[in-house]
């Protein structure tokens, strides 16, 4: 099963120069809970942007460009979206952490969505797609907390497909 998971700013900003554009920890630790143990799955762009190789999960990296290689054991480089879905187990959870294009081409095969939605507007150049919320519902919701060293308003949703 494949589900997005994504921090999102108001007008759907997700980064700009390859960058989050805030830094909210109570989000890092939830997007860690959540795909820790799982198989993770971005773009090259987004792969690259990583500090490094996060602990406790498998990273599936979908590019175009046949030359690029990572070479580790809890790497997989795919060039297609075919190929992808023939090495995920569908009856494990893979989440797709980014980029933009990533989300917008994996979002129709995508059953959740587990967004934490900022309630701020930032300049950007990689965005979030569209989502029709007719085709999902809510199974969970909480307001983030507010504090010093996450002064930004968010909540955290999730959503199923109907």
């Amino acid at each position: 099963m494949l589900s997005i998971i994504a921090a999102v700013a108001r007008n759907n900003a997700l980064g700009k120069d390859n960058q989050m554009p805030w830094h909210l920890p109570n989000d890092l630790k939830r997007f860690r809970k959540i795909t820790s143990g799982h198989t993770i799955i971005m773009g090259r762009k987004t792969f690259l942007s990583l500090p490094n190789l996060l602990p406790n999960r498998y990273h599936i990296v979908l590019t175009r460009d046949k030359s690029f290689q990572v070479k580790a054991s809890n790497v997989k480089v795919v060039h297609s979206i075919a190929e992808l879905m023939e090495i995920i187990d569908k009856q494990e959870e893979n989440f797709v952490i980014g980029g933009g294009e990533i989300y917008t081409q994996l979002l129709p095969y995508a059953q959740k969505l587990y967004l934490t939605l900022i309630d701020k507007e930032y300049e950007a150049d990689t965005f979030f797609p569209e989502i029709d919320y007719s085709k999902w519902k809510v199974i969970e919701k909480q307001v983030g907390i507010q504090d010093a060293k996450n002064p930004l308003p968010h909540t955290f949703i999730t959503y199923e497909r109907i």
